[in-house]
Parts: C-alpha cells; structure tokens; sequence
C-alpha cells in the first residue's frame, strides 16, 4: 500500500482526531520517501490559503526582531489583510516544506516614517520617570494605540505613533510547515 493511501484510510478512520492530522502534516513535511511526490495544487499556496509557517526576521544589520523558532508557528490566512503586504506576497507560490529569505523593502513592511504621526503633548500627561525609547499606550478618539517616545523637552514630550519598525527594509527566513487545505483530497 502506498503512504498516500494509508495516510488517506487513517484520516477515513479517525475524521475527528486532531493529533492525527498533525502527525500526518508532520509525515508529509518531514519523512516521506525521497521518491514520492505528495505536492499537489492544494498545497502550493495561493491568496486564499491558510498557511503555518515558521519566521525569523531581521533588520537589514542582522539583529532580529522577531522569531517563532522553538515556539508555535505563525498561521494565517492569506488575503485577510493581516500580514504586511511584502510578507504575504513572498508566501504565495510556496509549498509545504519549502524553506528560503525573502527581502522586503519598508514600502512592502510597515512603510517610511510619516512626520503626521508625531505628537507633542505637555509633560502633565505622561508619567514623571519618562525615557525616550519608552512604550506608552495613547487614547484618542479612534481608540488606543501604542506610542515610542521620540524626544523628551523640558515642558513637552514628543510621541510617535509610527509603527516601531517603520522605514525599516526588512529580511525573513521562512519555513512553511503546512497549507491548510493539503488535506482535503484525503478525506
């Protein structure tokens, strides 16, 4: 019996168990036989995928930022508008398994810094010990949302609300451990 086939029984069997569809994903990613070919057009990633991929990125000197290594893998599904537009774009066309660096320009990431979105506000609406480089959470009419501080005055502090890694040209290491219709056929 082919592993295709033994895979596609078990999941007959146990349509329910998610431990099962794990350690089939986890079979397919990482111990197939060299000689058979399980890519097919469910596995290959397109807009509407929902796609768990392992992330190490970093700034353009090396110094990372963020990482899911030794963790859980980022899952998502593409075209909801929840990945920086970069990111998104390098995943489709991948497939389960595939591993490689993707380099993503600041206007494909979290755009330039935009002067709009620095505030100065008197100093008798922020904590006394204010530091620059400091988290603050702002309320405004929109709702909350986290500011750096830029620069600290003598009466005045200014905040920025710009995205953290803004004007930042960014770099991924990618891993993509599944595509989450790679069953579908199966069942």
């Amino acid at each position: 019996m082919e592993t295709i086939d033994f895979l596609r029984d078990m999941v007959k069997k146990h349509p329910n168990d998610y431990d099962l569809g794990e350690a089939i994903r986890s079979y397919v990613v990482n111990y197939k036989n060299e000689d058979e070919d399980v890519t097919t057009e469910n596995n290959i990633i397109k807009e509407d995928s929902t796609v768990s991929v392992h992330y190490t990125g970093k700034l353009t000197n090396d110094e990372v930022f963020d990482s899911s290594t030794g963790g859980e893998p980022l899952t998502v599904t593409l075209g909801e508008g929840s990945l920086i537009p970069g990111f998104e774009k390098a995943l489709q066309g991948m497939k389960q398994g595939e591993k490689k660096t993707i380099n993503i320009p600041c206007n494909e990431a979290y755009g330039d810094i935009t002067k709009d979105n620095y505030q100065e506000v008197d100093k008798q609406y922020v904590p006394e010990t204010i530091q620059v480089g400091q988290m603050l959470e702002a309320k405004n009419e929109m709702g909350v949302m986290n500011v750096r501080v830029k620069e600290v005055k003598e009466n005045t502090v200014i905040l920025d609300a710009n995205h953290p890694l803004a004007g930042e040209d960014l770099i991924f290491d990618l891993e993509i451990v599944s595509v989450g219709d790679c069953f579908r056929g199966l069942i």
